[in-house]
């Protein structure tokens, strides 16, 4: 019988949760596996470590892993990874706007071989997606061409592939994105995603900008290559334009006057610069956060749960 870790980032969702509990239960009803959840409190404030623990102390199947603070989902999902003890881990969002019955069909492509199985939402026509179509159409065109063009918050992924990003080990990433990166064998279903009933969002635009620049900086080399691109580009306009000023004083005695359009020159190329200094700070502090080895998380508390050695990496 295989076992299936279900890997849950809680961040206050206290309304939630009981209903997430009673439809966990109806899916562990319907599927001949053995289920294991893993709920990762990323700093609630609210009553979700209570709720959470109190499951715990009931049923064995339920794990609690409590941060010292918040850290971020991909932090949470990472975590969950290290504590999860399944043939296959599937991470599913709290807010239930994911169906948790979608698990059930994971594990079918699962069985049928996919390493991977992501499930893609489909959007309706009236849905407000400006920030993801033009956050999976960037990524898509520069950095993971394998990503699903609807985005995901939903997938699973076999044990070996667990093993292989927990071995990586990276901070400030996507950890789907490390999944797409590794290259297994993937399958792709869709999905319908479920109005919000309690609570509100916790995915605020700091967050939404975080990871649009962590997944471009982790697996894409275009912001450096377009400031390579833009500062060519930029010395070859001011090369053109001393040359006309050059040729306007030599062979028709005229001087290029104008205090604005100095002005202006000079503060667009050092606009252009601070921009060009500011993505490679983001790389440098990125590096320079590795380097420090700093945890990407720390737990405060767990109940029921026992850190897994990640093993090592491996293609078998």
């Amino acid at each position: 019988m295989p076992r299936i870790s279900v890997i849950i980032p809680v961040l206050n969702e206290a309304e939630n949760i009981p209903l997430l509990f009673g439809r966990l239960q109806g899916i562990a009803n319907e599927s001949a596996c053995e289920f294991e959840y893993v709920f990762i409190d990323d700093g609630s404030t609210d009553a979700s470590f209570s709720l959470l623990k109190a499951a715990a102390v009931q049923d064995p199947r339920f794990k609690v892993v409590r941060f010292s603070r918040n850290f971020g989902s991909h932090a949470a999902c990472s975590a969950g990874l290290r504590y999860a003890k399944g043939d296959a881990c599937v991470f599913i969002s709290a807010d239930l706007q994911d169906p948790p019955e979608l698990i059930l069909r994971l594990i079918a492509e699962w069985e049928k071989g996919f390493d991977v199985v992501i499930g893609v939402r489909e959007w309706g026509p009236q849905e407000r997606r400006t920030f993801q179509k033009v956050y999976y159409r960037l990524v898509r065109a520069f950095a993971l061409r394998n990503m699903p063009s609807g985005g995901t918050d939903v997938f699973l992924i076999d044990r070996k592939v667990a093993r292989v990003v927990v071995a990586i080990g990276e901070k400030n990433t996507s950890i789907f994105g490390l999944i797409l990166w590794s290259g297994y064998d993937q399958q792709v279903i869709t999905y319908r995603k479920a109005e919000r009933v309690r609570g509100v969002s916790k995915w605020s635009l700091a967050k939404k900008v975080k990871l649009f620049v962590d997944t471009f900086i982790s697996f894409s080399y275009f912001p450096l290559r377009t400031m390579s691109v833009l500062g060519i580009a930029t010395a070859f306009a001011g090369f053109c334009y001393a040359l006309i000023i050059i040729a306007a004083r030599l062979f028709f005695e005229q001087a290029i006057e104008g205090w604005s359009s100095l002005m202006v020159v000079l503060l667009l190329v050092s606009g252009i610069q601070m921009v060009m200094l500011g993505v490679l700070g983001e790389y440098l502090w990125r590096n320079f956060d590795e380097a420090r080895n700093r945890p990407s998380y720390i737990v405060r508390e767990s109940v029921g749960a026992d850190e897994q050695d990640p093993g090592t990496a491996t293609t078998q």
